[in-house]
């Protein structure tokens, strides 16, 4: 669906004018390694000869993102970011690491997920995205019916998502939603489960803000078969 036709789910774009070093690489090594803008998205192809490929749904500074591609050199790693602050930023990092296992969108996720094919990811990273905490505005919330319904389409069997965040209103909205979501099954057993960060977590500083009504909590599931079926099956 055009993005025109559909709810926004994030808020600006832009803030602060680029410094010189952040819109050249914007002008030069975005382009490079830039998921299409238009036709499929094959993560297989994009990034070849990957053990694993992972998605980041609004990373944000990219602290996570580029933090688990320099850990993980055998996975490939796709973000996808509105707004190009957090994009060059996200640049500034690639380039000082020399990270070849990551490719980058600037825009709504949405655009991206639905041109992939079927279980191409091993896993989904949703953190901290923007909460739409008033009750009004739950509609433009990432976490929907349909949004996890892609989760499941896209995500190989025994693939995860995790999804983070500090607002309550968010934690509940989400939780119910996913719970619910045929094809995913929620890892926590008990209540530290979701109330620690996970062990492979890397916190970042928009984190350690502290700006939702509450401490963060961390929601793991697994993508299962919907039939209970063996995975793989």
């Amino acid at each position: 669906m055009p993005e025109d036709k559909r709810l926004r789910t994030f808020g600006r774009t832009k803030s602060r004018t680029l410094s010189d070093r952040q819109q050249g690489l914007v002008d030069d090594l975005l382009p490079q390694i830039a998921i299409p803008a238009a036709g499929p998205v094959e993560p297989a192809k994009l990034i070849p000869g990957k053990s694993a490929h992972v998605l980041e749904i609004g990373f944000g500074g990219g602290e996570h993102l580029t933090g688990q591609a320099a850990r993980h050199a055998d996975a490939g790693y796709l973000g996808v970011e509105p707004f190009i602050n957090g994009v060059a930023k996200a640049l500034t990092q690639i380039d000082a690491a020399g990270l070849d296992n990551v490719r980058l969108y600037e825009g709504d996720a949405r655009d991206v997920m639905e041109r992939m094919p079927d279980q191409c990811l091993d896993r989904i990273y949703l953190l901290f995205p923007d909460p739409w905490p008033k009750a009004r505005h739950a509609k433009r919330r990432f976490v929907q019916d349909e949004t996890a319904a892609e989760f499941v389409r896209l995500l190989k069997p025994g693939g995860s998502l995790r999804v983070a965040t500090d607002v309550k209103a968010y934690a509940n909205h989400a939780l119910s939603i996913l719970r619910r979501t045929s094809g995913l099954e929620w890892q926590a057993t008990q209540a530290s489960d979701w109330r620690h960060p996970p062990q492979d977590h890397l916190t970042t500083r928009y984190e350690t803000k502290n700006l939702g009504d509450c401490a963060p909590v961390f929601f793991d599931f697994l993508r299962v078969c919907p039939c209970s079926c063996a995975l793989g099956a």
